[in-house]
């Protein structure tokens, strides 16, 4: 009786907290469906209104939200695709070969992770400017194919859930390096890959900086600028903002919702060593 006193005290603070966390979402439903004037309203309104029509009319005049997804969603996979082959490629190596410098080598990877990145934020779009990256999707993608983070997640995965014994077995069968990899060692990676896809995805899709310094083309910009060309020193439609809004973060949603069990196991497995 008491251990179920407990649950039941243990689920009732999972669901305030839950419902805390969730307010702010369903606020932003709210909204995109009020005028600026409702949304600025005392008390606040907390049901749906009926300016969802006249919202989304004001949107599309602002944004080609059409192109601005499209954007995004090159951008995001091309990095996420990117960086789960290179990350896992790196970690791999790290954490099954041993070679000269490989201490040292990893000591100076786990370092640039303690850099900010606006640190070295001039001497990059210095970089940019020389490969003639600057404008184009290039500047987006290329150098976020592989990160510090990403080679250091994958190291450990493999370090506690990938076997030496495995990769012995597919050398004695005459398997190369590459075909080790590709077909013995990557489909024991799925809950790793989950995990780092899932950060990846989200963090190149909220991606708001690197975008502004690199893109200048209207016709290029991804969600998040498309969401700040929105807004001006004049007056605000803030429910086509709060609706645009509600479109960027929609994707997100969906994506962790339908890979959240994935996304589970992989923190978890990664973090016992067998």
């Amino acid at each position: 009786m008491k251990r179920t006193g407990k649950k039941i005290v243990l689920y009732a603070i999972l669901i305030v907290i839950a419902l805390v966390m969730l307010a702010p979402f369903y606020m932003m439903l709210v909204m995109s469906t009020l005028e600026t004037n409702e949304i600025y309203s005392f008390p606040p309104h907390i049901w749906f209104g009926n300016n969802l029509v006249e919202n989304f009319k004001s949107m599309m005049e602002q944004i080609d939200l059409g192109k601005a997804f499209l954007n995004s969603c090159i951008v995001t996979f091309s990095q996420t695709a990117l960086s789960l082959l290179f990350c896992s490629m790196g970690g791999y190596a790290f954490a099954a070969y041993d070679f000269p410098g490989k201490k040292q080598l990893f000591a100076v990877l786990l370092g640039t992770m303690m850099i900010p990145f606006t640190a070295g934020i001039i001497p990059w779009f210095i970089m940019m400017s020389k490969l003639g990256w600057i404008n184009t999707y290039w500047g987006l993608i290329i150098p976020y194919s592989a990160n510090a983070f990403g080679i250091f997640w994958m190291r450990q995965y493999c370090q506690n859930n990938v076997p030496i014994s495995l990769r012995e077995a597919a050398k004695i069968d005459g398997c190369s390096e590459w075909l080790i990899f590709f077909k013995v060692v990557a489909p024991n990676l799925a809950p790793a890959y989950a995990a780092l896809g899932i950060m990846q995805f989200v963090n190149s899709w909220n991606d708001f900086l690197v975008p502004l310094m690199v893109l200048r083309d209207n016709e290029l910009m991804t969600l998040p600028l498309a969401l700040k060309s929105m807004i001006s020193d004049r007056a605000n439609d803030y429910g086509a903002i709060m609706l645009a809004s509600t479109c960027a973060v929609l994707p997100l949603l969906i994506t962790f919702l339908c890979a959240s069990k994935f996304f589970i196991s992989g923190l978890t497995s990664g973090a016992v060593k067998e």
